[in-house]
Parts: structure tokens; C-alpha cells; sequence
């Protein structure tokens, strides 16, 4: 009995400290750029109206036009982005088709200066170079990734990468402005602000560490500390204006 729960903690662990892929990292930059972005650009426009000053209505208001405006030119880029990429990709490996169509002796001699790169030689290198030239569409591919360093760009990933970076960026950037919108005592609106902020960028950061399996901690205060010094730049430019217009 015993011998038997020692084998089942014994798998347990082991299965625990199995690696796994990780399908979400596919959006994960989508996610940490606008999550990022969202807080930085949002909390600099509260930065600066503090500065200024002004009233928390304006927050308020330049708070969301940013959110939403931003958010959307974020989005918008990355799609853009995505889907050139992807164009790309299709037209050079329009070209490759071509080349192992029509000149198929120049593209073996080039399989081969890959393959032995890899550490083939010989008769093995010989077979390596026949087999991949039996399957034209492998051989494309490995040419398409080896050749040019171009990998397939899913017909989905543009949109969904997209639609990531603008939830991201909206979820993440609405946090700041949250103390300005349900009206806290006035002298504290801006130190909330920023208190939320920093939770914000840290969490964003250690939320990285899920796919990256870096230290929760170290991730988180990466963030923080980049995340803070945009602001503290924000806020002194704001302080500054009013300094130079007053």
C-alpha cells in the first residue's frame, strides 16, 4: 500500500515537472504589447492632465478617447502588420515553387549546402538530399525557413492578433483611469491612479512567466520598473508644460 502511493506521488511529480507547450504564447506578444502599451499611454495622458492640474472630467474624457483611439490604431497595425507578413511569405514561396519547378538542379545543389551545414555527410547526406527532394512540398517549406527564415503565417493570426492587442490594450488601460471616474477625495485621485498602475504593470509582467517560465517575480518587477520610468517621464513633461505655461 504504501510502495503503491510512493509510485503514485512518484508520477504526480513527474508530471508536474513535465514541460508543456504553451498554444497562448502564439498571442502572448499580441497580449504584452498592448496590455503595455494600454497602461503606458493611458496613464501618461493622466499623468500629464495631473501635472496641469486640471480638472478629473479631463481625465476622464482624454483618458478614454485614448483608450479607444489608440486601441484601435494598436490593433489596426498589428493586423496590418500580420497580414503583410503573411503576403510575403506567400510570394516568396510563390518563387521557391518556381525555382524547384523549373531549375531543380541549382535548389538540390542548395539542399545540400543546407543539409551538411547540419552536420550530414557522405552517403547520409547523399539519402538526406534524395528523400527531401522526393517530397516537393517539404522541400519548399524547409528552403522557405532555411534560405529565407520565413515561417507560415496562419490565415486566422492577423485578426486574432488584432483583436488580442486591442482587448488587451483596453482592459489594461482602463485600470488607471478607474479612481478618476468613481470620484475618490480629490488630493488622492492621482496617487490611487498610480498605485493601480504599478499593481497593472507588475501583474502584466508576472502573468508573462506562464509562458516564458522565467521567475514570476523577476518578470513582474521587469515591467514595474519600465512601466514606472514611462510615467515618470510622462508626469515631468506634464509638470513641465505647466511650469513653462504658468
Amino acid at each position: 500500500m504504501f510502495g503503491r502511493m510512493l509510485y503514485l506521488l512518484d508520477n504526480l511529480n513527474m508530471n508536474k515537472l513535465e514541460p508543456k507547450h504553451k498554444r497562448a504564447a502564439t498571442y502572448l506578444k499580441d497580449m504584452v504589447y498592448g496590455a503595455n502599451d494600454g497602461l503606458v499611454t493611458t496613464f501618461a495622458v493622466i499623468a500629464g492632465v495631473a501635472g496641469a492640474s486640471l480638472d478629473p472630467l479631463v481625465i476622464v474624457f482624454l483618458g478614454f478617447a485614448n483608450l479607444f483611439a489608440d486601441g484601435f490604431s494598436m490593433a489596426a497595425s498589428s493586423y496590418l502588420a500580420t497580414r503583410s507578413e503573411s503576403d510575403v511569405f506567400k510570394r516568396e514561396r510563390a518563387v521557391e515553387r518556381w525555382e524547384v519547378a523549373n531549375k531543380p538542379a541549382s535548389e538540390e545543389a542548395e539542399i545540400k549546402d543546407i543539409l551538411s551545414k547540419k552536420g550530414y555527410s557522405g552517403a547520409d547526406l547523399e539519402q538526406m538530399s534524395v528523400l527531401v527532394s522526393k517530397n516537393k512540398k517539404f522541400w519548399v517549406d524547409l528552403m522557405m525557413y532555411e534560405e529565407h527564415g520565413l515561417t507560415p503565417v496562419g490565415e486566422t493570426r492577423p485578426l486574432k492578433g488584432a483583436a488580442t492587442t486591442l482587448f488587451a490594450f483596453v482592459i489594461a488601460g482602463f485600470a488607471p483611469i478607474i479612481p478618476f471616474i468613481f470620484f475618490f477625495d480629490g488630493a488622492s485621485l492621482f496617487a490611487v491612479s498610480t498605485v493601480i498602475a504599478g499593481v497593472m504593470f507588475f501583474a502584466v509582467g508576472a502573468l508573462r512567466s506562464i509562458f516564458t517560465r522565467r521567475f514570476w517575480l523577476w518578470s513582474g518587477l521587469e515591467m514595474f520598473f519600465v512601466g514606472g520610468l514611462a510615467a515618470s517621464i510622462a508626469y515631468g513633461v506634464g509638470f513641465l508644460i505647466r511650469a513653462v505655461i504658468g
